[in-house]
Order: structure tokens, then C-alpha cells, then sequence
């Protein structure tokens, strides 16, 4: 089960901050949800300029609309000349530029409409609608060679008689069901959007196409179904001919597909994805021969992961690799390394290429991702955001080492206090990645859920440990822990903790865990099983009944295959025995739970299941739970964000600091003062917060 909290990037050293001043004050919660990052970038044609969106959270406390990031969009043609293309309200995704190099694409609703493809010249003017289908959001596109055509992956069409049905009442959802397969649709670009654009049957659940040349074919990648089972491990690759739709070849793709990248001759397709259907990530390099469907993977076993992959005008293929902690520019020529480019104090995320000219986008341990250049071996930066960053004293960032209690070596990120570690050493929060199949990079470690500087400004050392399951190591590391739930991957968490106090970094007495999904059951694990070794715990979104929440998620294949390797019938005692709830009468480590609503990957029964268990077998045992509506697995809107981002400090403030495992319940309402709306100001308007919580 894979879960990624936004954390905007990732690295392995820390760096000395490079402030024009000297840092005057520590992080806070309010400076997490002000931050802007670079999250997209797109090449033109001939490599003149770089179109850039960069997003930013609402800024709820100053009276913003809530919701989740917007991202606006700018273009640059050197470093730090981002020119603003759109009006400041305008929310995009999905970038691109056409063809010839003309327009910058991008997928936007106007107010009262749909999601359809939008364009803005690249040498400046107004922006209008390129494409759109009448009854259904376009959800990814693509153009045609000659910039006259696009393609348009749409979502099924709207039933108008189920929504007056609804309206009337008659709302029943049959369950897994009512989803409705994507369509795929070709427009004419002109003027003004095709009125009539060719529908082209698809088979299954369409979400990625890739133009081959000449425009009569394309790769399709196509899942069974809309289910999110299907899409971890069900997904295909194939080739259709765009006339009537037919599948000409089926790839030969692993059960696990990421990135695909086609090749400019259109002769290779390159893939991220998995070995096999218990490959717990897509993580190995693969290339297809599309004339033969021969498929051949290029780093199979290696202690890497791939992330990101583009191909190159002159058919190089260009891969970003983590290595642990660590990550390169790797470029393969025919199959075989050619060179590799280390990216030092810089984590590397995703790249794009153009005009003989290479882009990533990559963090730092203080700062979140911005846009370089890749110039003479080395990379230059075009972006800089977050002026107010100098004014921040941050905590010392490392990679920190140990050995497993069974002899395997173990690393993971260390963020020292700010003013370094006290005598005695400092309370430790661990924060535990999800999936387990996912890494702690050294790059920029701190958001909503994830403590880093903020906790680090507040006396606290955090470490994010890569532990057995986890990628960036190779395959054989991730499956150390499959069909093993809990042991070695939790044992790994108890022995970072005796290596970090016996490094007398962590005061033996005070320390705590949070993590979000697999994060989530690693913490009420070490709040249950494990709970005479954790001071406090805050769990997000975690597992809590191996047994009902493979009855209640959206990935029982996926947890099977790649988790636990069995069915829960297969031994309905042993799927109990790896369940925090079987062990609730251990629980007297303090516990805060925070679930979303709408989590369909792991339902918020887990949450509340935890809780009235230990609520009834420990009722002295300090316990909050917080539901979050309307939110699914990670909190998506900033009002969310930021009230998750308090409690869990509070939490921790309150129990792990003090290291008082019986201090009374903090306040549940945080402090916070909301500004009614004046009448005579417009309805619409968000209230203003006055004052925000003052924290123990």
C-alpha cells in the first residue's frame, strides 16, 4: 500500500543555510502551510523556455478560500525570469506545449464548466480553450505532431437521469459497481474547440497515451477497471491503432507500472515498474522492442530505485536513480550506462528534456523543490522561492547508521535540534514513512505530517528511518518484510531508537513515533505491542485489525500480493496476532488518531476500532481521536493540513517533551479565533483567524 504525504522532495546531507542574514527565528506550522514549491516543468521544442507551475497551500489564516494547492503557472526562458502567464486565481494542472512550440497547454475548469484543455501563447496573449467534450472532464491529453490535433482522455460521460434521480432522493451507490470506464476522444485545434470531436473505443480504464510517430498508433496504458486494485496490479501497456481503436500488441508490462517514456523514433518504450506481481514497486527500468515485444530490464536487482526517466533527442535515455538516501543522473546509451551524475546536496525528483537542454526538478535539506538546469555537470538553479527561508535557523540534517538487532544495516535521516543535541540527548519523534514501499531521501523533510524543522525548532531531534520494506535498496530489501508483518520492519523502529540513545542523540525516556498509513500501523504498533518503549504516538491513517481492513480496502489484491503473501483465512489467528488491536492491553503509551472520512485505503474503521478498544481495555491510557470530513487517505485541503500540523505538536508537546505518559488531555479545540464575516462584505468570503494556538 503506498502512501505519499507531501513532503516536496527529498536529500542526504544537510547544508548550511545560505541566508543574506543571519536566521532570526525556528519554523512553525503557519510557515509549513506558506510554502511554495515547484511542481511541474515542461520543456519547449526547441529548449528556449521552460514552462513552470508552481503550487502553494490557500493561506486560510489571512482569509484565503479552503482547498487543496493551487498551482499557477509561469514561464521562464533564463534563471530567475519566471513571468507569470495567468491571473493569480487560476488553479492549473497538467502542462505541456504544443508541437511547434507556439501555445503552453494545461487542463483548467472555468467557473460553471468542465475540465477541458486550455492555451496560452508562449510568446504571450490571452488564454482560450483548445479542446473540450461536452459531457465529461478531459483528464490527460495529448498532441498530435503537427500541433492540428489533440487527443483527449475523457472521463465517462455524466448521467444526467441518475443526478435527477438523486436529487429527488434516489441516491444508492452499489458498490464497486457504478464506476464507469474513461473514453478517448480526437479534436481538432482551431479558433475555436471541436464541436464534434471523434470518440475512439478504448479497452478497460484508459489513463495514459503516448503518440507514435506518423499519429496513426499510440501506446495506451489501460487498466481492467476503474477499482484501485486494478491500477496497482492490473495495468497494461498496449498498442492501438488510433483509427478504430484496435489493440495491435499487448507489452509485455510487469503487474506494476510507473513512469513510460517512448523513445523519439518510437521504436523503445521505457518503463518504471515492477519484476513481478509481488514486486512491492515499480522501481526496476525495463525497455520494450515494440517491433518484437521483447521487454528487457536494464537495473533488475540492482540497490537502486528508478524514478523518473526522459528521453533524449539523440536517443539517450536519461534516468534519475536513488541510491538509499542518495540520488543521480544516470544516462544509458544502448542499453549500457554511459555516465552518471551525482546529485550531492540535491535530491533529484523528475526531469523533462528539450532542445538538447535537461531540467529536473530537485530539493535540499532546506529548501523544497525548485527547477535546475543540468549545465556542464553540474546543476544550476533557475527557481527561487520562499525568500523567507533565510530567516529560519534549522536543525543540523544527517544520515544516521545503525545495525538491526540481526546484523542488517539499517540508515535513515536525522534531523538534530536547532542549537544541536542536549546533554542527556533530546526527545526523539521517529516518523515512519508509508507503504512500506517508499524511501527517506535528504531533501527537504518537513509538511503538514511530517514534523521535521518545525519539531527541530521546538527541541526536538526526528529521524526518518529507512526500514526493511522500504525501496531504494533493491527488491530483496523491500521483501524482507512481506508475509513478515511487523518483524523485522517495527523491530528495525525499536532498534533505531536504542542506537539513537546509545549515540546519545534520543533521551532514552522520551521517544515517540507518527507516520501516516503504513506509518500509521507502525505507530499504533509501537503504541500497543510495543508500548513500553514509546513515550507518545500520533497515528495517521493507519492500520489498526489486519482482518476487517482487508474486508473494508480498495486494495485486498494488492495487500495479499505484495504484504502479506497470504489470505487472512488462511490463518485467521496469525493475521490477529500482527493487529495492534490484539494487543490493547499493553496500550499505555498516550495516542493521538487521525483519520480521514473518506479513506477508502484504509477506512477510517481502523481509527475508531483502535480507539474504543483501548478506550475500554485502558481507559486511563491519555487517547484522542479526530475524525477529518470530507478528507481521504491524507489530508488534501490547508484548513486540514494545518489543524493536523498543531495537534500533532500538541500532542507531542503535552506527553513525549515532558515525558509525563499521564498529563491531562491538552484542549481539543486548539485555540483558535475565527473572525465572523461582516454582512456588508460578500458572502463567499472565508473568516479571517485572529489569532492562532498558543502551544504548550
Amino acid at each position: 500500500m503506498s502512501f505519499r504525504f507531501l513532503l516536496w522532495g527529498l536529500l542526504l546531507l544537510t547544508l548550511p543555510v545560505t541566508a543574506a542574514a543571519a536566521p532570526t527565528r525556528v519554523m512553525t506550522a503557519e510557515d509549513v502551510l506558506r510554502l511554495e514549491t515547484v511542481s511541474s516543468v515542461e520543456v519547449s521544442p526547441d529548449g528556449s523556455a521552460v514552462a513552470v507551475t508552481i503550487a502553494r497551500m490557500p493561506d486560510v489564516l489571512k482569509g484565503e478560500e479552503n482547498g487543496p494547492f493551487r498551482r499557477r503557472l509561469s514561464l521562464a526562458a533564463a534563471p530567475d525570469d519566471l513571468r507569470d502567464l495567468l491571473p493569480a486565481d487560476m488553479s492549473v494542472a497538467s502542462i505541456g506545449f504544443s508541437p511547434d512550440g507556439k501555445l503552453i497547454s494545461f487542463l483548467w475548469a472555468a467557473e460553471g464548466e468542465r475540465l477541458a484543455v486550455w492555451g496560452v501563447p508562449a510568446a504571450g496573449g490571452p488564454r482560450r480553450k483548445l479542446a473540450a467534450i461536452g459531457d465529461g472532464n478531459v483528464l490527460a491529453y495529448a498532441w498530435s505532431a503537427d500541433s492540428a490535433m489533440l487527443w483527449l482522455i475523457a472521463s465517462a460521460a455524466v448521467d444526467e437521469q441518475r443526478a435527477l434521480l438523486a436529487r429527488a432522493g434516489f441516491d444508492a451507490v452499489v458498490h464497486e459497481e457504478d464506476a464507469r470506464l474513461n473514453r478517448l476522444f480526437a479534436a481538432r485545434v482551431g479558433d475555436n474547440p471541436d464541436p464534434l470531436p471523434r470518440e475512439v473505443p478504448v479497452p478497460g480504464f484508459a489513463s495514459t497515451l503516448k503518440l507514435m510517430p506518423g499519429g496513426k498508433t499510440a501506446v495506451l496504458v489501460s487498466a481492467p477497471s476503474p477499482l484501485a486494485d486494478d491500477s496497482y496490479t492490473s495495468r497494461k501497456a498496449l498498442v492501438i491503432d488510433l483509427a478504430d481503436g484496435r489493440v495491435l500488441r499487448e507489452l509485455p508490462t510487469p503487474t506494476k507500472l510507473g513512469d513510460i517514456e517512448l523513445s523519439p523514433n518510437g521504436r523503445q518504450l521505457a518503463m518504471i515498474g515492477g519484476i513481478d506481481s509481488s514486486d512491492p514497486d515499480a522501481t526496476t527500468l525495463q525497455i520494450v522492442d515494440l517491433a518484437t515485444g521483447t521487454l528487457t530490464p536494464i537495473n533488475a536487482g540492482a540497490a537502486e530505485a528508478a524514478v523518473d526517466s526522459e528521453w533524449l533527442d539523440d536517443g539517450r535515455l536519461a534516468v534519475i536513480i536513488h541510491k538509499g538516501v542518495h540520488s543521480v543522473l544516470r544516462f544509458y546509451d544502448g542499453g549500457r550506462i554511459e555516465r552518471e551524475i551525482d546529485g550531492d546536496d540535491l535530491v533529484l525528483a523528475e526531469i523533462k528534456a528539450g532542445g538538447g537542454r535537461i531540467f529536473v526538478e530537485a530539493s535540499d535539506a532546506n529548501h523544497p523543490n525548485e527547477m535546475f538546469e543540468l549545465r556542464d555537470r553540474k546543476f544550476l538553479r533557475w527557481t527561487h522561492h520562499n525568500d523567507w527561508l533565510s530567516e529560519v535557523a534549522f536543525g543540523r540534517q544527517r544520515v544516521f547508521r545503525y545495525r538491526a538487532r540481526d546484523g542488517q544495516k539499517i540508515e535513515g535521516i536525522l534531523i538534530e535540534p536547532v542549537g544541536g543535541i542536549p546533554v542527556g540527548g533530546a526527545p526523539l519523534i521517529i516518523d515512519v514513512h508509508g507503504g512500506p514501499e517508499q524511501h527517506e531521501t535528504g531533501g527537504w523533510n518537513t509538511g503538514y505530517s511530517a514534523p521535521g524543522q518545525v519539531a527541530a525548532g521546538r527541541g526536538y531531534a526526528v529521524f526518518l528511518p529507512n526500514y526493511r520494506g522500504s525501496t531504494g535498496y533493491g527488491i530483496d530489501f523491500a521483501r524482507q518484510h512481506q508475509g513478515r508483518y511487523t518483524d523485522p520492519e517495527f523491530t528495525d523502529l525499536v532498534d533505531a531508537k536504542r542506537a539513537l540513545v546509545a549515540a546519545g542523540i534520543a533521551d532514552q525516556r522520551r521517544v515517540g513515533m507518527t507516520g501516516g498509513s503504513y506509518g500509521g500501523y507502525a505507530t499504533a504498533w509501537a503504541a500497543t505491542a510495543q508500548s513500553e518503549e514509546f513515550a507518545a504516538g500520533v497515528m495517521f491513517v493507519g492500520i489498526s485489525n489486519q482482518v476487517s481492513k482487508f474486508g473494508t480496502t480498495d486494495i485486498p489484491h494488492e495487500m495479499r500480493n505484495v504484504h502479506a503473501l497470504a489470505w487472512p483465512w488462511d490463518d485467521w489467528q496469525g493475521m490477529l496476532e500482527i493487529s495492534p488491536i490484539y494487543y490493547t492491553d499493553r496500550a499505555r503509551t498516550p495516542l493521538l488518531i487521525m483519520h480521514g472520512t473518506e479513506d477508502e485505503r484504509v477506512p477510517p474503521g481502523q481509527a475508531l476500532e483502535l480507539y474504543r478498544a483501548i478506550k475500554v481495555r485502558q481507559p486511563e491510557t491519555p487517547l484522542r481521536l479526530v475524525f477529518y470530513p470530507d478528507e481521504g487517505h491524507g489530508n488534501s485541503k490547508a484548513a486540514a493540513r494545518y489543524d493536523y500540523n498543531l495537534r500533532m505538536l500538541q500532542w507531542f508537546d503535552t506527553y513525549l517533551k515532558t515525558g509525563n505518559r499521564t498529563a491531562a488531555l491538552p484542549a481539543s479545540g486548539l485555540g483558535l479565533v475565527a473572525t465572523p464575516v461582516q454582512p456588508q462584505v460578500a458572502a463567499e468570503q472565508a473568516p479571517v483567524f485572529a489569532d492562532t494556538a498558543q502551544l504548550p
